[in-house]
């Protein structure tokens, strides 16, 4: 049962890779067009799939729904500000490396004394 499912999201997966990758790009209107059938993503050829405007975006986690997949989250990453890799390197790595950045900011060169100008600031001409 497991086997069949997890076949089955791969499946999946390939299509939604497929729609996105040969979809048509309608730059007069600004949006993406289906070019073909998609009936395991319950997709038809011509559908909008992308826009800019009053748009619902096509949403793999209810495409899974449709499927009746259980538990649709095992198989969606996980959202960086919720958790994982890319959150750990966003709050860990990177906030470490700013702070090392931000220390040589902060060095302020100590202040010398100011020589006399020569000609009281007009520099060298001569009149």
């Amino acid at each position: 049962m497991t086997l069949e499912r997890n076949e089955l999201v791969e499946h999946l997966k390939i299509e939604w890779k497929r729609l996105w990758q040969d979809r048509l790009d309608d730059k007069v209107r600004a949006e993406g067009i289906a070019m073909e059938d998609y009936r395991v993503l319950f997709v038809e050829k011509g559908t909008v799939i992308n826009a800019t405007r009053d748009f619902k975006a096509l949403n793999f986690k209810e495409v899974l729904e449709q499927n009746q997949i259980e538990n649709p989250e095992k198989f969606l990453p996980s959202s960086p500000h919720v958790g994982g890799w890319s959150k750990f390197i966003k709050t860990s790595i990177y906030v470490a490396n700013q702070n090392r950045h931000n220390s040589a900011l902060r060095y302020v060169e100590p202040q010398r004394e100011k020589q006399q100008t020569k000609k009281g600031g007009r520099g060298w001409l001569h009149k």
